[in-house]
């Protein structure tokens, strides 16, 4: 079963490496909220790869039917709008003081919401499910290996997308001293990267009616 698990993680870990809007997602809640923050942005990457690694195991045919039924129109429109929602968000004006909360219960919807948004925004990326498709076909796998093979190719896939989101966390969290006082600058950054990847989802939508 070792060769399914490392063809696994080798799947996941490039589908996750190309950086995009979770990328500079993962990149940004490093450097401004922390290491925890960033990894469980990646994490709720990972869970989605690791659900749509489930579903090219479970058979390519299969997939094509859900591929373009979750790849439709409203979803990506989703998708989009969610993207220039989060580069709103990231940009608005914060309040200045507590509203009451714990900040043990802010800290901990915060890093829910870390998660959360990550899940999300990759569930309705159908670029993520078309990778997936495209590299089990060009690779040959299948479940033929029975259910317990399409488990152990799964976790692979988990692993290597958790292997990389780590990575980027943990390598962004060393230069968090250093850009400290560039928390302003980082939000904009940021801001801007993820709107122009909204706009491009909800651009490619309109051109193509």
């Amino acid at each position: 079963m070792f060769p399914l698990f490392f063809k696994g993680l080798v799947i996941g870990f490039s589908i996750a490496a190309p950086v995009g809007p979770i990328g500079i997602l993962c990149i940004r809640r490093t450097l401004v909220h922390g290491r925890l923050c960033g990894f469980l942005t990646g994490l709720g990457a990972a869970t989605a790869d690791a659900f749509y690694g489930l579903l090219a195991a479970l058979g390519l045919a299969s997939l094509s039917g859900l591929a373009s039924g979750w790849g439709s129109t409203a979803v990506r429109l989703g998708g989009g709008l969610f993207l220039l929602w989060l580069a709103w968000a990231t940009v608005r004006p914060k309040p200045a003081g507590s509203d009451g909360e714990p900040a043990a219960t802010r800290r901990a919807n915060g890093l829910f919401g870390a998660y959360a948004t990550a899940l999300l925004l990759t569930l309705t990326n159908p670029m993520t499910i078309m990778s997936f498709a495209g590299i089990f076909a060009g690779l040959g796998l299948s479940v033929s290996q029975g259910s317990q093979g399409a488990s152990v190719m799964v976790a692979g896939v988990f692993a290597g997308s958790c292997l990389w989101w780590l990575l980027l966390s943990g390598g962004t969290s060393l230069f968090g001293s250093v850009l400290a006082d560039k928390a302003r600058w980082i939000d904009l950054a940021s801001s801007f990267v993820l709107a122009v990847f909204g706009l491009a989802a909800v651009g490619s939508i309109l051109g193509g009616q």
